[in-house]
């Protein structure tokens, strides 16, 4: 895993299959990581893995899925190991937090 990155996305991104599509996308994609829906209405995605290929979802988490209104998004570096002992290539959903 070469990056890490934390990612807020705001907009109409609750409802619209927006976790289950980024895991999806993640998986295809083969990064380890997961996204949660936040209680302010916004989405967090945890992701690690290559930067290029990283960089790649988070220009998909942009746009997002079909009925999704992304209208910013907040992108932050995290440490690299703190994925470090997480599955490679594992992306999960996890609750609301």
């Amino acid at each position: 895993m070469d990056v890490c990155k934390q990612v807020f996305i705001s907009g109409r991104v609750q409802g619209v299959f927006f976790r289950e599509s980024t895991r999806q996308k993640a998986s295809e994609l083969k990064l380890t990581g997961s996204v949660r829906n936040l209680r302010d209405g916004r989405v967090e995605v945890l992701v690690a893995g290559d930067d290029e290929v990283v960089q790649s979802l988070i220009k998909w988490l942009k746009i997002g899925p079909k009925y999704a209104k992304v209208s910013t998004i907040e992108v932050i570096d995290f440490p690299v190991d703190y994925l470090q002992g997480s599955q490679q290539g594992y992306f999960d959903v996890l609750p609301t937090r």
